[in-house]
């Protein structure tokens, strides 16, 4: 990974929503999300689209939803190509990241430099011939080895992001936001409970952050998950401007070019 710049704090209080693994297996459930974001308010939201979602095959209308989401105002961006890691752990400290953490699914973490690019180009295709170009790149669970990273650098997207930072990229050097996801848990009744005190904290935490995220998956469409994050959203859009990650990228761009022109 290159080495990045820490942009400062934007004096712009930003609220960015993100619904993850956007694709035909999980089209209902997404939209079910997405009408529950609705009651809250109206306002774009970033979907990271996967290709081929554990292999399923392409689908025409979830296709042409996707390009009305796009034209309605909401940012589609990229999200892997096929959202499953087939490689083998190293160590526990790999099995634990890739197997409980990411659940097999951190596609991005163990690939070597030619097959991260062919997936990023192969992805990027499909979002232009159905006529979409895509912003950003965001892997599976955050998780992208260097040779992924080096892979990405070579690319024309314009921001990526871990968990804990979005990083903009087309500037030299790539500067990153600090910005922790706020994200939830359906896998079990123990984690879901876990996942709902730790994001009332962190949203605490970031009271007075520039910026937050609200990162939302299929299965937090359950009533326990589906609760606390609406409830967790309407406290934080208060006082905070709903913004796209392509959005905040951009803006972030603009200021450090400008600042290095001054």
């Amino acid at each position: 990974m290159t080495a990045a710049r820490t942009v400062p704090p934007s004096t712009q209080r930003a609220l960015c929503v993100v619904l993850h693994d956007v694709a035909p297996p999980t089209w209902r459930a997404c939209q079910w999300i997405l009408g529950a974001l609705r009651e809250v308010g109206d306002f774009p939201v970033t979907l990271l689209a996967v290709p081929r979602y554990h292999g399923a095959r392409r689908h025409s209308g979830f296709e042409r939803w996707l390009v009305e989401r796009a034209d309605a105002g909401d940012e589609i961006a990229l999200h892997g190509y096929n959202h499953i890691d087939h490689a083998q752990p190293r160590d526990p400290v790999d099995w634990l990241r890739r197997r409980v953490y990411a659940r097999a699914e951190a596609e991005f973490w163990a690939l070597d430099y030619a097959e991260a690019k062919k997936r990023l180009r192969t992805g990027r295709d499909w979002m232009r011939s159905i006529g979409l170009r895509p912003r950003g790149f965001i892997a599976p669970a955050w998780l992208l080895g260097p040779p992924a990273w080096r892979a990405l650098n070579e690319q024309p997207f314009e921001y990526t992001a871990t968990l804990r930072r979005i990083h903009v990229l087309g500037v030299d050097p790539p500067a990153s936001l600090a910005c922790h996801a706020q994200v939830y848990s359906h896998s079990s009744v123990l984690r879901q409970i876990a996942s709902v005190r730790w994001n009332a904290w962190l949203a605490r935490a970031q009271r007075d952050a520039a910026q937050v995220r609200l990162e939302l998956h299929p299965g937090d469409d359950i009533p326990r998950l589906s609760d606390a994050w609406r409830r967790l959203l309407r406290q934080q859009a208060s006082d905070r401007r709903f913004m796209t990650l392509g959005d905040l990228a951009r803006d972030v761009r603009v200021g450090v070019r400008s600042a290095r022109k001054g």
